[in-house]
């Protein structure tokens, strides 16, 4: 049986160019990046993405993209959606890890835990250990992805951490693979974590192989400027809101 598919979109994608983090409360100025038009944003989500307005998926629009793990938890407990599960981000991060608060923690100290005992995500935000960066990772560590694929801004800068890549032939990723020092030292912390193919794509090049079961969108404030809240709109359009 095939994994589900699940398409995870955050609006800077959708941007002229990768916009610097804003201050707590601020939004990046225009002259950073534009929003892509309405008709390359619409052309974007049904021919590469397979969406449709006449047949809306189950969908989320949230402001912060760690709330995808929540969305992704409230539809496994109602039976929407069987982990692990083929997930598409479309982003102009990774948001694997890099910069902080980084993937020390979920590397030393999630992974310790048993898998089944990982998905404290109350917990991880309480201690301000999980946020929009590192969502992703966590995830890979619930074991909830059963292959990603990447599709990126063409501005997007490099920023996988080297410490969970798999490289295949010619230097090129092919699948993330989590592990910690103290499950190498002590074997008994070592829960054999699974290694998860893994694709970039350019934006040209991506082309979604099957329909999704369930799409959401982040509004990432800090990362998009206000001139392209419409774009939100137009994923609207393609959802059944949950």
């Amino acid at each position: 049986m095939q994994p589900m598919r699940v398409l995870d979109l955050d609006m800077d994608f959708f941007l002229s160019g990768v916009c610097a983090l804003a201050p707590e409360g601020r939004r990046p100025a225009a002259a950073e990046a534009q929003p892509w038009t309405e008709g390359a944003v619409r052309r974007f989500l049904e021919e590469k993405c397979l969406l449709s307005r006449r047949h809306p998926l189950p969908g989320r629009i949230f402001s912060t993209h760690d709330e995808a793990l929540w969305l992704w938890r409230e539809q496994m407990e109602a039976g929407g959606l069987t982990p692990p599960f083929h997930l598409t981000h479309v982003d102009a991060h990774s948001d694997l890890g890099i910069g902080r608060p980084g993937p020390a923690f979920v590397l030393e100290c999630v992974l310790a835990r048993r898998p089944q005992e990982r998905a404290d995500l109350e917990g991880y935000r309480a201690q301000r250990k999980l946020d929009e960066a590192n969502y992703l990772l966590f995830a890979l560590a619930f074991r909830w992805i059963s292959a990603l694929d990447n599709v990126r801004n063409p501005h997007s800068r490099p920023d996988m951490p080297a410490q969970i890549l798999r490289e295949g032939p010619a230097g090129r990723a092919q699948a993330l693979r989590l592990s910690s020092s103290l499950g190498r030292l002590m074997p008994q912390f070592d829960y054999g974590e699974p290694e998860v193919p893994y694709r970039p794509w350019a934006t040209e090049s991506f082309q979604a192989q099957a329909p999704y079961c369930l799409a959401s969108l982040a509004i990432s404030p800090r990362y998009a400027p206000r001139e392209a809240d419409f774009i939100a709109g137009i994923f609207r359009e393609y959802i059944r809101e949950l």
